[in-house]
């Protein structure tokens, strides 16, 4: 147990000792340490760290090597991974079938397995430390702090990485004193939002004495973002700190994780950080020799996107159906069971240990004027190094998507990318050396949003686009409010139309009028933001929608209605393989025999067509296309 501040800090001190000598080889041993992120465990890194242990055992090796996991490392393209300590050597896409290897070779022999390097795609060189990789260079980890790093089941390595010692400080300081630290830091909501933490605690703070909550938004449902996900699975106790926090500055003494039921990993190491953290007396009455006194607790949620918007979340947390409240009164006046409630998400309160920890200058030296810090994003889609990233506030998409990224795979040409997830919007080739700030981005007819960020090539229909992204609002809609619940209905409806080549151009006209009433209507984010896919499109790429309406062509040849595979009669060799794949018996023989060749060409009789692409993909000659 743990009595007392001057205790965590000599208990602390004792823990990073014990991190720093197993990362520069001072105990003697070496360490495997294994990727822990959902991505790595996907594909069999739990298998593959039962197996090392299984070898380590067996060779007797048990007093001088350990194996152990760690959180996501962030270059999920290139996992699993295996970095062996103190030589800092990273391993990616290492299969079960590379142990033996890795144990002989490294291990044992002391050598180094080359073949399983990252190989720099510019300089074809191999990388054998992960800090050299181009990907992670330009990154400045504070929310991902600890993250790949340390053992997120294991309180003694967190606090090696100096887990509580933001809120001893805080312990030491005044509640005002506190909220005017995160002020004075710049701290920005990084929900998507983006609301000034530091005055959201100051209202709570305002409310009369009494019961007060806080409440960590863990839900996390746009498409492709796994940002809060993953720092839950690399490192719960952060978050737990900042919550804790957060409870001291506004004098609330109990807090509560509200996580997606489809995290069962974030919820289990979040379960066993809290159990470890009562253990040693971080978590429950009096902690560390104060008044102070706090208790965390999970609710888990059922998936629903609506109950990110912060009063359905609440509403969720307290049984009842998650549908969004009318406000004022906002949950810092009257939130959860009408006390005063601050609700941050997890990277907002990831950051909160880092401040208070190292002061706020550090954390407001970076980023820009009006946006401090680093954002963490998901970066998916059409890009070489899909993963996540955290970048300092004022990073330009460029830079993101071309050097952190690597740009786009198999020489296509970029064409926009979404941020914001569903309720953001596509910025284009112009955008590309635009700095990432929370404004900025509105200001281009985006915005950051929880941190997803889907990049596209010249293969992408951005009328597809707005239509997926209208589809998920329509699934998530909670049908509270008529201008979401039927106006995203009868969008979806204008854009299917559209991508079926039934749509004129009076339609254009009815998106945006409508998308304008939806987007002043709607009673929460969700509505209000829900047309942002469509309006950015119409805006930057309104000549692919009046291709779908005027020439009846997809552009980017995704829109199945509009899409139509031929033969070319003179490169069919016939050889029959498409019309034995095709599923429909679509394809059948000609009376022709292209000069050359010995059988009779195949065509296609677009009637049947499915369009499945079965025949493209079997053909070798490259005899079929699609226009």
């Amino acid at each position: 147990m743990i009595k007392s501040i001057e205790e965590l800090k000599a208990h602390s001190g004792q823990c990073t000792k014990c991190l720093e000598d197993k990362f520069k080889g001072n105990d003697g041993k070496r360490h495997i340490v294994l990727c822990g992120g959902t991505g790595c465990l996907s594909s069999n890194s739990a298998e593959i760290r039962a197996e090392f242990q299984r070898q380590v055992d067996e060779r007797g090796l048990g007093d001088k090597v350990t194996v152990n996991q760690v959180g996501c490392f962030g270059f999920c393209s290139q996992g699993p991974f295996v970095k062996i300590y103190p030589e800092d050597t990273l391993y990616r896409m290492v299969s079960i079938n590379d142990v033996t290897e890795i144990m002989d070779t490294d291990i044992v022999g002391g050598q180094i397995v080359e073949r399983l390097l990252y190989v720099d795609p510019t300089t074809k060189e191999k990388v054998r430390k992960q800090d050299d990789i181009t990907f992670y260079k330009k990154q400045v980890r504070i929310a991902l702090h600890g993250c790949g790093s340390i053992n997120p089941e294991n309180i003694e390595e967190s606090l090696g990485a100096g887990a509580f010692l933001g809120l001893a400080r805080a312990l030491q300081m005044s509640r005002q004193d506190v909220i005017n630290e995160v002020l004075n830091a710049g701290l920005r909501g990084r929900g998507g939002a983006g609301f000034p933490t530091g005055r959201k605690w100051q209202f709570a703070y305002n409310q009369p004495e009494g019961t007060k909550y806080v409440v960590c938004n863990g839900d996390e449902g746009d498409p492709g973002a796994f940002m809060d996900r993953s720092i839950l699975e690399g490192n719960p106790l952060a978050v737990i700190e900042g919550m804790m926090i957060a409870g001291y500055a506004i004098g609330a003494q109990n807090g509560y994780f509200y996580v997606r039921a489809e995290y069962p990993i974030a919820v289990n190491r979040l379960r066993i950080a809290i159990r470890q953290a009562e253990e040693l007396g971080l978590v429950g009455d009096n902690i560390m020799g104060t008044d102070f006194s706090f208790r965390v607790h999970i609710r888990l949620g059922a998936g629903a996107f609506v109950c990110g918007e912060e009063t359905a979340l609440l509403n969720s947390i307290e049984g009842k159906r998650g549908m969004p409240r009318p406000r004022p009164p906002f949950p810092a006046v009257k939130g959860l069971w009408e006390c005063p409630t601050i609700v941050n998400n997890v990277e907002t309160l990831a950051c909160v240990p880092f401040i208070l920890r190292e002061g706020a200058e550090k954390f407001a030296a970076n980023g820009t004027e009006r946006s401090k810090g680093t954002k963490v994003f998901a970066l998916g889609g059409k890009v070489n190094n899909v993963g996540l990233v955290e970048v300092p506030m004022g990073t330009t998409l460029r830079e993101l998507i071309y050097e952190i990224g690597g740009g786009i795979p198999n020489g296509k040409k970029f064409k926009a990318i979404q941020t914001g997830g569903p309720s953001g919007g596509c910025l284009t080739e112009a955008d590309l050396d635009a700095e990432i700030d929370f404004d900025n981005l509105v200001a281009r007819g985006s915005m950051m949003g929880s941190g997803g960020a889907i990049v596209m090539d010249e293969d992408n229909c951005m009328v597809d686009v707005a239509k997926f992204y209208m589809e998920f609002i329509c699934d998530e809609s909670c049908g509270k409010c008529s201008p979401c619940r039927i106006g995203t209905k009868r969008l979806l409806e204008i854009l299917t139309k559209i991508t079926e080549g039934k749509g004129t151009m009076e339609d254009l006209d009815r998106l945006e009028e409508l998308a304008d009433n939806i987007k002043t209507n709607s009673l929460c984010a969700l509505g209000q933001t829900a047309p942002n896919p469509i309006l950015s499109t119409l805006k930057t790429f309104r000549d692919e929608y009046v291709a779908h309406i005027v020439d009846k062509k997809c552009p980017a040849h995704v829109c199945k209605s509009l899409m139509k595979y031929t033969i070319n009669k003179d490169t069919c060799i016939g050889c029959g393989l498409c019309e034995r794949q095709c599923p429909v018996s679509a394809i059948s023989k000609t009376d022709y025999v292209a000069p050359g060749h010995k059988l009779p060409s195949r065509e296609i009789d677009s009637s049947k067509c499915i369009k499945c692409g079965l025949c493209m993909a079997s053909c070798k000659f490259k005899a079929i296309s699609k226009e």
